[in-house]
């Protein structure tokens, strides 16, 4: 079974990758985990190690009988059809752990971090460079790892090099895991709504100052005065603002 470029198939083969994967995932016989892409089943085989119920989610139609073939023998195993980026799960409290295709990481995130039903971890293999960002290391933040960092708290647990797939990727990867998901940072919906607003206006232009980029889609508001209360400096670029006070700001701005 070749991979499928046009699916971003890049099949994980390091043992001590899926354990690290699996392990940073805190997996029990009491959780559901949600398996985005099994592939030929290599991950889902350590995860049905834990006695947890797994969901397997499967695009790729030429795998399935694979993956039929496999695990049909497991009581704690579901597989199904569909595309992760359609999917709905029927509840939250899941756990989702998987290696995902490049190309969907920041679609996934958006999709699932931000569902009604939410899972409550996720553990994903996805680019190397894109994890660093989330976890802003260098104290940097984008509109990725403030979304990421607005309902979980994002973990790089290890880096995973490229010759650990099959085929080999052009780049290493990472773990990353985002634990105790929720939308406890939020007062409600709207200022959920407006948070993503305001960050989305805030990075518009990354050359300009933050209130630059803010002051023309609210005009209303007295943006020197909120920036001066919460000590945000009106010099300061959007990269250089922490997800507390973007929760703050966007409160202001309600």
């Amino acid at each position: 079974m070749q991979a499928k470029k046009h699916l971003g198939q890049n099949f994980l083969t390091s043992v001590p990758a899926r354990i690290s994967i699996v392990e940073a995932g805190n997996v029990t016989p009491k959780d559901t985990v949600l398996e985005i892409g099994p592939g030929k089943g290599f991950l889902t085989e350590e995860l049905l190690k834990t006695k947890a119920h797994i969901i397997a989610l499967e695009k790729d139609r030429d795998l399935i009988p694979i993956l039929e073939k496999q695990f049909s023998s497991h009581k704690n195993f579901s597989l199904l059809e569909g595309d992760a980026l359609t999917f709905e799960p029927h509840g939250g409290g899941y756990k989702l752990i998987a290696n995902i295709p490049y190309y969907i990481t920041g679609a996934i995130f958006e999709r699932y971090l931000s569902h009604i039903h939410q899972p409550t971890t996720m553990v994903v293999l996805i680019q190397k460079e894109v994890a660093e960002r989330i976890v802003a290391n260098n104290k940097k933040e984008s509109i990725l790892s403030l979304s990421v960092k607005a309902y979980g708290e994002p973990k790089l647990v290890k880096k995973v090099s490229r010759g650990s797939f099959n085929p080999a990727p052009n780049v290493d990867s990472a773990i990353l895991a985002i634990y105790n998901i929720s939308r406890k940072k939020f007062e409600n919906q709207y200022h959920e709504a407006m948070f993503f607003r305001v960050v989305k206006t805030g990075f518009a232009h990354k050359r300009k100052m933050l209130l630059s980029n803010l002051k023309d889609s609210f005009p209303k508001n007295n943006l020197p005065h909120i920036f001066e209360e919460l000590g945000i400096s009106t010099k300061a670029r959007a990269e250089d603002i922490p997800i507390s006070l973007w929760l703050l700001l966007a409160k202001e701005l309600l």
